[in-house]
């Protein structure tokens, strides 16, 4: 089975496999504040983008999340609603990844800026396995997915329990392994752009790896 959705996508449009993680953040939000969950996974208190030319994932799945970060500001933390995107193995085309840190004295904003993988050979691209993205919004000109099921428990997405991606982080993470989620076979993405509050992985292979920093505000888009 294979679905296909095209055009600038946002959160309401990307509703095959957006919408429904969404609300399972909703969910665990309510239970966090009510302290069915431990606030205890926790993250910078800056977001960052991401973009990419083509990502292109075997092991798909998607639940929603709740990240909980420190506020630079010191009003305490920040609780993030995020769709957690996880891969079994990944390789992506182009990538470039910034965070701009503003109010640093004298210069005004930094950005630090990370590309990898500007290659057209296969060989060349940006490697991954047990790929874990918490994102907060996405944009893509077309999303691919193949052998995909929607509605199954974010649980039971391991492949040890049948499922088809690499299962939930584990640990003390801000999910409900029995609420919603959606996994495929693969994952196909074209001109990615979205922010994210965390990525982790097993293995992360950056060929062509270039680090800079710059005065001002200059994200990956």
């Amino acid at each position: 089975m294979e679905s296909q959705v095209r055009g600038g996508t946002r959160w309401k449009r990307f509703a095959v496999v957006m919408v429904p993680s969404v609300a399972a953040t909703a969910c665990i939000g309510i239970a966090l504040a009510q302290g069915a969950l431990a606030a205890s996974f926790s993250v910078s208190g800056q977001s960052f983008k991401v973009t990419a030319q083509e990502l292109h994932g075997d092991g798909f799945a998607q639940y929603g999340a709740v990240d909980v970060g420190t506020d630079l500001k010191g009003k305490g933390p920040d609780i993030h609603g995020v769709a957690v995107s996880s891969f079994q193995t990944a390789r992506i085309q182009k990538m470039c990844q910034s965070v701009v840190t503003p109010d640093v004295p004298v210069l005004g904003s930094v950005t630090l800026t990370l590309t990898a993988g500007d290659s057209s050979e296969e060989a060349k691209q940006v490697k991954a396995d047990n790929l874990y993205i918490d994102v907060e919004g996405l944009d893509a000109d077309k999303a691919v997915f193949t052998g995909i099921d929607i509605g199954v428990a974010a649980g039971n997405t391991a492949a040890s329990k049948g499922g088809k991606g690499p299962g939930m982080k584990g640990g003390s993470e801000q999910a409900n392994p029995f609420g919603f989620a959606q996994q495929a076979t693969k994952a196909d993405l074209y001109g990615v752009k979205q922010t994210a509050w965390a990525t982790t992985a097993g293995t992360f292979t950056l060929p062509g790896l270039g680090m800079h920093l710059s005065a001002g505000d200059h994200p990956c888009y």
